[in-house]
């Protein structure tokens, strides 16, 4: 091992054989690959909002010491969080020179050799950013990474839809979003040193104005992430549940402006003009009326929590919107599977 300021490299043995699941289009070094610089962002501004307020809100307690695996020129922490060190460990010096927040640096290839150059609950959190999909030894990993962290420390996995397909392993290359998450609950579940994990999503959210796609009909890039609690934490000691919205609304304003709803045709939770829905035929139920008004803003709160209100109840994938019944003076959800499901039925454009 040798050591320069900062950064450690840690030496590998030689690459392994990777079975079907875990190949991949490019099985070539991956040093080779890493050796450019990507320094991204690898998500849009939205989404990488969403991830900061994600650790921020689960990695508690006073200066937390900080695992960053795989890490690049960002380690997406909130301003607020004081940690007492950051350790990033990645396949790129120049890369982790570039991140701000770090304490040491180290390089080094999971893909070669899992095993974590570190002692025995050495850190309190240890994050995984858009990442996972490339390791080709992932329960090997998470078992070092159970190892690694103190008893009631936090492993947080946060993924999206883009990658270096390349470089994607085939099991999370050909899996959709919601299937990505059973398969990171099966990692965490091979490695009994974890509590039962739990999940957060958020997806559908308008990209911001300065975003190279808006205005293109593209959503925000996906949030999604899968987290677990080694066991042996303290039993009183209770984690904030995640938070998807940036701001929480008004329960007593929503309650009045569902009183207001048959005059202004407005949603009651953002206040975005309602649009006329024609209601498909189905052959599986049959409606009261031929339309009714649905919000169809995709920053509308009522549709982002609703993400994670599904997510659960054991529905990843699907939301709800806003939906209004003019005849019955009545607002409900309706299910949304896709931010652009619903559209195809829009008869009257928002005004």
């Amino acid at each position: 091992m040798t050591q320069s300021g900062r950064l450690i490299e840690f030496g590998q043995p030689s690459q392994p054989q990777t079975t079907a699941p875990y190949s991949r289009f490019d099985e070539q070094d991956d040093a080779s690959f890493y050796a450019t610089e990507r320094p991204g962002p690898h998500l849009d501004a939205k989404a990488l909002a969403t991830v900061e307020r994600l650790i921020g809100t689960l990695v508690t307690g006073d200066h937390p010491r900080i695992l960053d695996l795989m890490a690049a020129t960002d380690s997406h922490l909130p301003a607020h969080l004081e940690p007492a060190s950051v350790v990033g460990l990645g396949m790129n010096a120049q890369e982790l020179a570039k991140n701000p927040r770090l304490t040491q640096a180290v390089v080094h290839d999971l893909n070669r050799d899992p095993r974590l150059p570190f002692g025995n609950a050495a850190f309190d959190a240890v994050l995984c950013t858009v990442s996972v999909g490339y390791l080709v030894r992932p329960v090997e990993v998470f078992t070092e990474v159970a190892r690694v962290l103190a008893p009631g420390g936090l492993f947080l996995v946060v993924f999206s839809n883009r990658m270096f397909k390349t470089k994607a392993v085939k099991s999370w290359r050909d899996a959709s979003d919601p299937e990505r998450k059973l398969l990171l609950e099966d990692y965490f579940c091979a490695v009994d040193t974890f509590e039962p994990s739990a999940s957060f999503v958020s997806q559908g959210r308008v990209r911001p104005p300065n975003d190279r796609y808006a205005g293109l009909g593209i959503p925000s890039d996906p949030v999604w992430a899968v987290y677990a609690e080694t066991h042996g934490g303290d039993p009183d000691r209770i984690r904030r549940s995640p938070v998807a919205a940036e701001s929480d609304y008004d329960p007593e304003a929503v309650a009045r402006r569902k009183q207001a709803v048959k005059h202004t045709l407005r949603c009651p939770y953002c206040d975005a003009k309602l649009d006329r829905f024609d209601l498909p035929l189905s052959p599986f139920c049959e409606w009261p009326n031929e339309y009714m008004y649905v919000c169809f803003n995709n920053d509308c709160p009522y549709l982002v929590e609703g993400w994670q209100v599904m997510n659960e109840q054991g529905n990843p994938g699907i939301s709800y919107r806003l939906m209004y019944n003019p005849d019955q003076d009545r607002c409900l959800p309706v299910a949304e599977a896709s931010v652009r499901a619903l559209g195809q039925y829009v008869v009257a454009p928002r005004g």
